[in-house]
């Protein structure tokens, strides 16, 4: 073998070895129904990614927390089109690497990131809005963690729901549906109300945001009209033993709840209420 041969030989044998380092190398592109952990991978159309943020009523203030961010699209529309922070939970650490680049494309790498993790391992009690794109089965399973989340919290979920806790917002683009609700306070039970010095006995049954209940006048148990619930704000109404009707609003913290009241007389008050 000549020395020339010599040399291509070896050449040949450098770009054979180098073959599949390079192939290694390239970057991994997500295919649309390749397999996840829970789900397969199906991205959401844009229209009805920004419909979503809408539904929401993102703001720059807003914390969006994706469940199951795929390639970082919801993260990045929430940050770009509406300036707020945004975190992707994703398990796939390929579609990580990949989310991250399209991040770092849009320009928006100080507003929104995407970080490998179990979204049923994961904190994410510090979104004002969370998102997602799963399967009725995981969204079950998910509902326990985002009811226990600050009431106020805004969750919007593509195509499928949560059940028994009906929507507060249906909405649908092109044929997609997308589904908006509110984690409501907890109100359920009892409670001492003082109305501007009136101590009065109030009580709500609960089933998610739906809330229905009576006051007790003296011996008297009167139902309660107009009662709603959203989030932490609450409002009812009902009629005292003069047939005035007491229209009341007010916020939920916790154990305690606090408001204003007025009457069909013209008559203004505050109002507290403490659960018993």
């Amino acid at each position: 073998m000549t020395l020339t041969h010599r040399l291509l030989a070896a050449l040949a044998a450098i770009f054979i070895a180098a073959a599949p380092a390079a192939a290694q190398q390239k970057e991994f592109e997500p295919q649309v129904g390749q397999a996840g952990k829970d789900v397969i991978w199906v991205p959401t159309p844009d229209d009805v990614v920004e419909r979503m943020l809408r539904m929401a009523q993102v703001t720059a203030n807003d914390y969006v927390i994706d469940l199951g961010a795929g390639d970082g699209k919801i993260a990045i529309a929430a940050a770009k089109k509406f300036g707020a922070r945004a975190l992707g939970i994703e398990y796939n650490p390929d579609m990580v690497k990949h989310a991250t680049r399209n991040i770092e494309k849009a320009g928006v790498t100080g507003k929104a990131r995407v970080v490998q993790g179990d979204i049923f391992a994961s904190d994410f009690t510090q979104a004002t809005v969370v998102t997602m794109y799963l399967l009725p089965a995981l969204n079950i399973k998910l509902r326990p963690q985002i009811l226990a989340m600050r009431p106020g919290t805004r969750v919007v979920s593509h195509s499928f729901t949560m059940e028994d806790w009906e929507p507060d917002e249906t909405s649908a683009s092109d044929g997609r549906r997308a589904y908006f609700w509110v984690v409501p306070a907890n109100v359920g039970g009892n409670w001492t109300l003082d109305a501007a010095g009136e101590r009065l006995e109030l009580s709500f049954e609960q089933k998610f945001q739906k809330i229905e209940g009576s006051v007790t006048l003296g011996q008297l148990q009167a139902g309660l009209r107009d009662a709603r619930l959203r989030g932490f704000q609450i409002s009812f109404s009902y009629v005292d033993n003069a047939s005035v009707r007491r229209d009341f609003a007010g916020r939920v913290a916790g154990t305690r709840m606090e408001g204003s009241f007025r009457t069909e007389s013209g008559a203004e008050g505050r109002w507290v209420a403490t659960k018993r």
